[in-house]
């Protein structure tokens, strides 16, 4: 046994090491050792136990350490190490306990790890993986506790923790898992005793059901919807499901000090804990905090230092800061519209400036204004040059134009966790201040009234801040708003007061709507590219005076875009009704539609893996819209140019203003006919029948689109490829269907692709009960269903080519026959005479 255990030995690992060839345990456990792990140590093929955890290595871990079958422990935690995760290490079979986390490893989270299935304990929180989680590790049906956070990017389904019912704990943090909650059953799960599954896109509602002995969960920031189960009585003092923390009143430390510049901190309340919140009795400001620490024997939410710091007149200031586990938020309440800067006050306590372990301590969280991202793992030492005791002061620039300011710090799962103690890690602030960089019209929160018309006046005062991490609310405005005209009102009554911009606003982040920024127009009216003050790039959609779509029709849109919130939908950002044509501002995406990636003039180049993943995205989004969101919703105009795509070419479903809302007791709605032709369902087209079935229908087109990389129709092909579902039932009949599979991919997995394809006819069946349901998609897409044998081809496609192709008029195919609305008929009348079913021209135009 070698046993060299937090000495703070400094240098490299002896190459004497070599020479003990029967060693079974090694512990180099938090030290102060630096280079690469020597290759030698996988020559010691009798080792048991190796931990070299809390070090400061640099480099990729070697290969040879899988040439060490018979070890049953692995530490290598906050140890510096880079890289991918060797492969070797699949031969670990005897592995019981492996820690990984706080590295910076690469690249994919090994599938072989499913094999090792003695594994106990995991932990990979804290390094640069990306995702999806593999689902092999369902198959670790002896782990008791599993940690995983910071997935870089891709996403993950929850569905592999089913099995895994010798859980303790289980902690996913910020994993990019986007399932419904309720594709697991929590009461299979009876030995949890923390569930952490945070800052994730989950969707659905909490489980009905879960064991005594779960005493900790959280759930906080993702899309849950629903009411709260019957449990939730008896828990909620441990239960976290934020999104937007609330406020109450707590009790107040009355104390404050002054600054060497006289800026005057005050105190915020220190009995802050596990989630808890604190507004002013003014409601000046308040601050919130969520979160629990791991594994530690007493929990600080506040902490001190005596010493002297570094780099500030304000030392004084610096030796209180509040600690939090997860989310810490402050808020400015009622401040005055405009520009301000924010100045954020940090100094790290407890990490040495020495050589030792304790020196290889990391402080890492994210800190966001006004919901922007101002620094991505932010290092407190770092910034000061690895220095603690050393002031950080950091200062930005940022708009208020809802009379609030939120400053939020998260702990996104990196840097180390139990350095100097256990639970010594998230975001730590010492304090901070807000101040005008304009001069304010009230004073001190309390306006003075000039005349009886109650004109506001005021003088400049001195910004008031908060000490030991809160926030002051500067100027509290009071003034009186113009009366709301009855469209307002009906909108605010309707759309459950979504946010308001104003014209002005708006004209000046799309340069008074000029045409340089106009990035689309359809029916709907004419969409332009912005820029707000606060730095959001935004889509403005202008409801043009033409338009099929009214005031009714807008007011349903922002409704009901803005109760709903997936990561697969466009973001409803909010409205303005103050100008001659109501406006809609929603997130601006900047790879724009996925027709033009597929086929536009400047197409990307997307790979096989990005195009399955579009399609799952655009799956998931209909499945939540369908199936899971508080409102059932019909989106009727899904097509390609529907689809977006964000930065990491993440598909979201966007143009709600088609979408029909409708009861769970009815099976359709006769409306009239609003869509696209090509990706219209026959009984919607035929006879205003409408169900989620046609947007199944329109799904199976997109879907098809993307695996062969062209549109639905293309007349510069060859007769027979003219129209893409009538080849693709040729190839598919004739037993080639991946002949359809776009050329330009010369790799693409061939069991996926065919699954894609399968979906697709079946999602195209002409009879809408043939179809299946979203949901059912999503497991044909996911290999959870077989799908051996589509049903049949759709009439509309035998009836169109016994009549001839090309020749035959689309208007005159029994695919429209029988009554239609006298809007559809109309349309109808000067449809292309070439037209193939469900392909070319529109039908009410959409957007």
């Amino acid at each position: 046994m070698g046993r060299v255990y937090a000495l703070n030995v400094v240098g490299t690992i002896p190459a004497e090491l070599e020479s003990l060839r029967y060693l079974a345990n090694l512990n180099l456990q938090q030290n102060y050792l630096t280079g690469p792990v020597p290759s030698f140590i996988g020559k010691l093929t009798f080792m048991q136990y190796l931990g070299i955890g809390s070090n400061n290595f640099t480099g990729e871990l070697p290969e040879e350490l899988g040439n060490l079958t018979k070890l049953e422990q692995l530490y290598i935690d906050s140890s510096g190490f880079s890289g991918p995760f060797p492969s070797t290490l699949s031969k670990l079979k005897n592995l019981e306990k492996l820690w990984a986390s706080d590295n910076d490893f690469t690249g994919k989270i090994p599938d072989y790890l499913g094999t090792l299935t003695k594994l106990v304990e995991l932990r990979f929180q804290g390094n640069s993986f990306q995702g999806p989680i593999p689902a092999s590790l369902s198959n670790l049906s002896n782990l008791t506790s599993l940690r995983i956070g910071d997935i870089v990017n891709g996403s993950s389904s929850l569905a592999f923790i089913s099995n895994l019912t010798s859980l303790n704990i289980l902690i996913l943090r910020n994993c990019k898992i986007s399932d419904n909650l309720r594709t697991v059953n929590f009461s299979k799960l009876g030995r949890l005793t923390l569930l952490f599954l945070g800052n994730n896109s989950l969707t659905g509602s909490l489980p009905d059901a879960k064991s005594s002995s779960l005493t900790n969960l959280d759930f906080s920031y993702n899309q849950l919807t629903g009411s709260f189960p019957s449990w939730y009585s008896t828990f909620r003092t441990k239960l976290f499901t934020t999104r937007h923390s609330m406020f109450a009143r707590f009790s107040r430390i009355n104390k404050s000090m002054k600054g060497s510049d006289n800026t005057i901190y005050e105190v915020d309340a220190a009995n802050l804990g596990v989630a808890s919140y604190y507004v002013t009795r003014n409601t000046r400001w308040g601050v919130s905090n969520v979160g629990i620490f791991n594994d530690a024997s007493s929990r600080n939410y506040v902490i001190n230092s005596s010493q002297q710091f570094q780099n500030t007149l304000d030392s004084e200031l610096f030796q209180t800061a509040r600690m939090s586990p997860s989310s810490l938020r402050y808020y400015g309440l009622g401040l005055e519209n405009g520009n301000y800067s924010v100045k954020l006050q940090f100094a790290e306590f407890a990490y040495p400036d020495s050589k030792t372990w304790e020196s290889t301590g990391r402080r890492i969280f994210d800190i966001y204004v006004q919901g922007v991202l101002k620094e991505k793992n932010f290092d407190i030492r770092k910034a000061v040059g690895g220095k603690s005791f050393t002031a950080v002061n950091k200062i930005y620039n940022t708009i208020v134009s809802k009379n609030f300011l939120e400053i939020h710090l998260f702990w996104a799962g990196k840097g180390t966790c139990c350095i100097p103690t256990q639970g010594y890690y998230g975001p730590m602030i010492s304090a901070l201040s807000v101040t005008p960089n304009f001069t304010p019209t009230v004073r001190n929160g309390e306006p003075k009234k000039k005349s009886k018309a109650g004109v506001i006046v005021g003088i400049v005062i001195g910004a008031l801040v908060l000490g030991s991490a809160a926030l002051v609310g500067i100027f509290m405005l009071i003034s009186k708003r113009r009366k709301a005209t009855q469209q307002q009102e009906e909108l605010y009554n309707l759309a459950g007061r979504p946010n308001v911009f104003s014209n002005a606003e708006l004209k000046l982040a799309t340069e008074n709507f000029s045409s340089q920024n106009m990035v689309g127009e359809g029916g709907y009216g004419q969409v332009y590219k912005g820029k707000l003050p606060d730095g959001r790039v935004i889509a403005v959609k202008q409801l043009s005076q033409s338009s099929h779509q009214g005031k009714s029709e807008f007011v349903t849109e922002v409704a009901t875009i803005s109760a709903v919130q997936h990561r697969n939908l466009v973001k409803l950002h909010g409205c303005c009704i103050d100008s001659n044509t109501p406006l809609l501002v929603y997130e601006y995406l900047e790879n724009g539609s996925l027709d033009r990636a597929l086929f536009g003039s400047k197409s990307f180049n997307l790979d096989w893996p990005t195009r399955f993943e579009i399609v799952l995205g655009v799956a998931r989004g209909l499945t939540y819209l369908h199936e899971e969101s508080s409102v059932r919703i019909v989106h009727r105009d899904i097509k390609a140019s529907n689809v977006l795509l964000d930065t990491d070419l993440t598909p979201k479903i966007s143009d709600f203003g088609l979408a029909k809302l409708y009861d769970e007791k009815k099976t359709h709605i006769s409306t009239k006919i609003a869509g696209t032709l090509g990706y219209l369902a026959p009984e919607y087209a035929m006879r205003g029948h409408l169900t989620e079935k046609a947007d199944v229908f329109a799904f199976g087109v997109v879907a098809l689109e993307t695996v062969a990389g062209r549109p639905n129709t293309d007349n510069s092909r060859e007769e027979d490829k003219i129209y893409l579902f009538e080849w693709a039932w040729t190839l598919y009949e004739s037993g080639q269907a991946l002949g359809i599979v776009d050329p330009k991919l010369k790799e693409f997995n061939e069991k996926e692709a065919l699954r894609v394809i399968c979906a697709a006819l079946l999602c195209t069946q002409g009879s809408p009960h043939q179809r299946p349901s979203m949901s059912r998609v999503m497991a044909i897409l996911a290999g959870d269903i077989e799908v051996t044998e589509v049903v049949t081809k759709p009439s509309y496609i035998t009836e169109w080519q016994l009549r001839g192709g090309g020749d035959t008029s689309y208007a005159t195919s029994s695919y429209y026959s029988g009554s239609t609305t006298g809007e559809f008929r109309e349309k109808r009348e000067t449809a292309p005479l070439n037209s193939y079913p469900g392909i070319a021209g529109r039908i009410d135009e959409g957007r």
